[in-house]
């Protein structure tokens, strides 16, 4: 019998935090757009990037370009400038080795998503994913953590875990979902949120600890 794992992606698996200011900076380069645009850019996207934030950015400053134009060139350089530690790609492996199922539950749009886990090699290590763009509703909304177990082949009636470092969408949503939590130390933790069942300094430490878990 094997086990499932829903896994939050930026800020989790992927540095999306640190690609940012080099994807922005790289676009604006691009386009010969100055400081006064890569500033923006960095205060719009600093939580998350959708395309409707290119039409905004085309609309305040002007530009030629195409909202979709500047999208695409936002997600490629993205997904170029993403990184995800070897490893967690090799912890992944030992977790799909251990016969652990393994599902992606995050926020964004479908297409960045998808692109981060392509470039990163995260795609090929996971069984299922599930995009808040796919169902236009975000974490924690439990019906983003039933599309992750489906499209792993599962259902959440069968448990699991949810590993992430936001305390509300990762960690409460995972609680709602009925799984059982591994939080990322580093947000702040809300007051008044039950607690994760597990909490961890780095991601490597969630796998080992899944690795070592018993089933119930």
């Amino acid at each position: 019998m094997t086990r499932l794992v829903l896994f939050d992606l930026d800020g989790t698996l992927v540095d999306r935090q640190s690609a940012l200011p080099d994807s922005i900076k790289a676009l604006c380069r691009t386009r010969g757009l100055g400081p006064i645009v890569e500033q923006w850019l960095l205060a719009k996207l600093a939580d998350r990037a959708e395309p409707d934030d290119f039409a905004r950015l085309r609309d305040a400053f002007g530009l030629e370009d195409s909202a979709g134009q500047l999208w695409e060139e936002y997600v490629r350089l993205m997904a170029v400038s993403v990184t995800c530690q070897p490893e967690i790609l090799e912890g992944l492996a030992r977790l799909r080795a251990a016969r652990w199922t393994i599902g992606i539950v995050t926020n964004g749009s479908g297409d960045i998503q998808r692109a981060k886990l392509s470039a990163t090699g995260l795609a090929d290590l996971v069984d299922g994913v599930a995009v808040s763009g796919d169902l236009e509703t975000r974490k924690p909304d439990r019906r983003l953590f039933e599309l992750a177990a489906v499209r792993c082949g599962r259902d959440l009636a069968g448990g699991g875990w949810m590993v992430g470092d936001n305390p509300a969408g990762d960690i409460d949503g995972g609680h709602g979902a009925g799984l059982r939590t591994v939080w990322l130390r580093g947000r702040t933790w809300p007051d008044g949120l039950p607690p994760a069942h597990h909490v961890v300094d780095a991601i490597t430490d969630a796998i080992t600890f899944l690795l070592n878990e018993t089933p119930e």
